[in-house]
């Protein structure tokens, strides 16, 4: 007996448009435009995708990249690295890129966690690859963006296989063709594996609700490393036929940011809270021209009213932020410009991460994963195209993560009756610094590394640069002298910079719960008690 299906359909293939298409057709549509600006060159999207098809080429031919392969890439910002990205969908491939400014050992664990096939590198992380071999022996491959003796070069590569076409690779929905590496509450990176069809929807999310309108005529300047948010807002450049431009060196320069901002009319860019203060309190925004501006994107961090304020008479009605996680892929909340206001009236929306994003549904539940009611706190839950697929080979994560289908964001808020969304804490100990998330643990236990280190805790505490930095609560072992550890010094090159705790204080001993555990809560009064951070002012 054959049964019917519901509604008497019969499902079809879930095979969607590969991501490289974006760029293909972009190159199709206008050839000659200019797609890529880094330093004194530039690329017209005809020159990108000969070159993203060379690459391609060389990784299937000459390095057997095959569908479902990861590549694992360790690069500052550059055309190399976001050629990479197009290649590897291209292919079919895995794109995994690391944040460049991780440490070897942390770079070579993502390359054993992800079961990397090959490794794309810069020349100036020359211990990087040395350590990813070490760490990952079935690395097949590794290219070298620049002059290096510890891989084939990236250049020489595309210039062997110019003008070869590669055919983008048949993908379905669900195919992966990204692993967004984020941390959880253990400290160990985890990858979020986004696909295909996920990503088709997060661009036209974008386009959608953070910078409609967007056409060739646009340009967009990165201000972040092209391995996380910045990347994909860079993707959804290339969709539309706009323009990026990179800056020239590896670390922020706010005058070369508006002096680029001016020379190629730059209508949008993404960036976080602190880059976006330091950004409109340079004393260079006046010397250049930013009336292109339309949108000007934040998230990774709520924004200081002070520091909103400021950034709005300064640019004008452009700010736009948005909530969401590496797992979401940033589709969660939106704020648009229109609820930006300089005046602290309703219109203002003080405190608020938005509504809901478009085709997206957010719910704040209790314990149990009911829905709370309006304006009571409970964890921000959210199901929609935008959810990824899960985390690699974590089975115990993706249990946790998600609940009745829903994804738990692990932060705490409440929703009003007009449905505009407040984050009011965090489930967990983490904290953010500058836009990154930071996680204790990692940075716990890499003190505790050190011989004359007994106990530590790690809290994040409230700073107006930051955002957010780490205090690092130490017990030395007994007859040693605290002053004479140095661990700032000893923690270099073990942990990233962005992770290092601003200080470092010493206690005798670490107060402790009725079950002998260290509780973030305890440590933070006892702070409060001691003078070291300020008390929380009354509800």
């Amino acid at each position: 007996m054959t049964m019917t299906p519901p509604g008497g359909v019969v499902p079809c293939s879930t095979r969607v448009m590969n991501l490289s298409h974006f760029l293909t057709q972009t190159a199709r549509r206008n050839p000659d435009d200019i797609g890529f600006v880094w330093r004194e060159q530039q690329w017209t999207w005809r020159e990108m995708e000969a070159r993203v098809d060379a690459m391609a080429a060389a990784l299937r031919d000459r390095f057997g990249l095959r569908k479902g392969d990861r590549v694992l890439i360790q690069s500052a910002n550059c055309n190399q690295m976001f050629e990479s990205m197009f290649a590897c969908f291209r292919l079919g491939a895995v794109w995994v890129p690391a944040n460049y400014r991780q440490s070897p050992e942390d770079v070579a664990y993502l390359a054993k966690a992800s079961g990397a096939r090959g490794l794309i590198c810069g020349a100036g992380f020359p211990d990087h690859a040395h350590a990813c071999r070490e760490a990952a022996p079935d690395l097949a491959f590794t290219i070298a963006i620049g002059p290096a003796d510890f891989g084939e070069d990236y250049d020489a590569l595309v210039a062997q296989h110019l003008g070869r076409t590669v055919p983008s690779v048949a993908v379905e929905r669900d195919d992966p063709c990204w692993f967004f590496y984020t941390s959880g509450t253990t400290g160990r990176p985890k990858a979020a594996v986004l696909t295909h069809g996920q990503m088709a929807f997060v661009i036209t999310n974008h386009l959608c609700d953070l910078m409609p309108g967007t056409t060739r005529e646009d340009a967009s300047v990165v201000v972040a490393p092209l391995s996380h948010g910045a990347g994909v807002h860079q993707l959804v450049q290339v969709a539309h036929g706009a323009k990026t431009i990179l800056l020239p060196t590896d670390k922020l320069d706010v005058p070369t940011v508006w002096r680029l901002v001016e020379e190629w009319r730059v209508t949008n860019l993404f960036t976080v809270p602190t880059i976006l203060k330091m950004l409109v309190e340079d004393e260079s925004v006046g010397r250049f021209d930013h009336s292109s501006l339309r949108y000007v994107i934040y998230a990774g961090a709520p924004m200081y009213r002070e520091d909103q304020k400021k950034a709005l008479a300064t640019l004008g009605v452009v700010l736009v932020q948005y909530f969401g996680l590496g797992e979401v892929t940033g589709n969660i909340t939106v704020l648009p410009p229109v609820y930006h206001s300089l005046e602290d009236g309703p219109q203002a929306r003080i405190g608020t991460c938005g509504f809901e994003r478009t085709g997206m549904q957010v719910e704040i539940q209790d314990d149990n994963g009911n829905p709370v009611a309006p304006g009571e706190t409970g964890e921000i839950c959210v199901i929609g195209p935008a959810v990824f697929a899960g985390y690699y080979d974590n089975p115990e994560a993706n249990a946790k993560a998600f609940r009745n289908g829903w994804f738990r964001t692990g932060d705490l808020g409440h929703m009003a009756e007009d449905g505009f969304v407040y984050i009011t804490g965090r489930a967990s100990d983490m904290y953010i610094s500058g836009g990154s998330n930071i996680y204790p643990r990692e940075i716990e236990e890499k003190i505790l590394q050190h011989p004359d280190i007994g106990e530590v805790a790690v809290v994040g505490v409230p700073d107006p640069l930051w955002g957010e930095v780490g205090y690092a609560v130490c017990v030395a072992r007994p007859g040693v002298a605290p002053e004479s550890l140095g661990l700032d010094r000893w923690l270099d090159g073990k942990i990233a910079r962005y992770k290092m705790p601003k200080r470092f204080i010493f206690w005798e001993a670490l107060p402790k719960s009725a079950y002998g555990k260290i509780t973030k809560k305890m440590i933070r009064e006892e702070l409060e008690r001691r003078g070291e951070i300020a008390s929380k002012a009354p509800a």
